[in-house]
């Protein structure tokens, strides 16, 4: 397994939803926390924050997400198998994103501030989660995942939202007309 990225059309389909969590999903969910380590490792200025099941080519509706966002030495997720919106609301905020089936593009994607998930954790618990700011962010993030939207879908006409990172860990403005907009292995439509 390895981590997809775009123009792979599995990154386009949508997910189906897990009906029984047993050896097979706990394994997809080993393989993605081992997968979202081994790319951290190789981006010194980045954090894996979380991963979808689509990212290693599995369309099953799983995700992962780090622990603690702050701290890069604390290396562990929490996985959420079927993760649902209850609701997001709050205001909508503007903030970069970036994604590991979108390599070397990063961008300003408007969310909502609030999210309501429910979702089952791997023990088959029931949970509800409501986040704000960054982990609303990331969850609604990778539930676009399991429904094949990656983050530029959402910024796709703003040729101002797009960036890539340098080699000290900046992110600077890309040039969206030679770069962006007229790349199709970006877009998925190869």
């Amino acid at each position: 397994m390895k981590i997809i990225t775009t123009p792979d059309k599995r990154l386009r389909e949508k997910s189906e939803k897990v009906r029984e969590i047993n050896d097979e999903i706990r394994d997809i969910i080993a393989n993605m926390r081992r997968m979202s380590l081994d790319w951290e490792k190789e981006h010194p200025y980045e954090l894996s924050a979380a991963m979808a099941a689509p990212q290693i080519g599995v369309n099953k509706r799983i995700i992962i997400i780090r622990d603690d966002m702050e701290d890069k030495s604390r290396a562990t997720f929490t996985a959420l198998i079927n993760p649902e919106i209850i609701r997001a609301d709050g205001k909508t905020k503007l903030d970069y994103e970036g994604c590991l089936s979108v390599p070397s593009i990063y961008g300003m994607v408007p969310r909502a501030s609030k999210v309501k998930v429910k979702a089952k954790l791997e023990d088959g618990t029931e949970v509800r989660i409501k986040a704000t700011d960054e982990l609303a962010r990331t969850l609604l993030h990778e539930i676009d995942h399991l429904d094949g939207v990656l983050f530029i879908d959402h910024i796709r006409d703003n040729k101002d939202a797009f960036y890539k990172m340098n080699d000290k860990g900046d992110l600077i403005p890309v040039d969206y007309d030679n770069k962006i907009a007229h790349n199709s292995k970006l877009w998925g439509e190869e």
